[in-house]
């Protein structure tokens, strides 16, 4: 698997959302998070980040 493609549902949802932000609602410091998705994620986990991505652009208006 080429690392590009690892996680790629998250990064193309996320959109204009800032990982710090993503991070902070995750309760976890930013570069957690960039640790976290170098590996491909359990579905459970990426179910988790996206339900978080989702409330923020709710919050955010996107």
């Amino acid at each position: 698997m080429k690392y590009h493609t690892r996680n790629e549902d998250i990064r193309m949802a996320k959109g204009s959302v800032p990982n710090w932000l993503i991070a902070e609602k995750l309760g976890i410091h930013e570069n957690s998070l960039y640790r976290i998705l170098r590996q491909e994620l359990p579905m459970e986990k990426k179910e988790e980040i996206l339900k978080v991505i989702e409330e923020l652009k709710r919050e955010m208006g996107d």
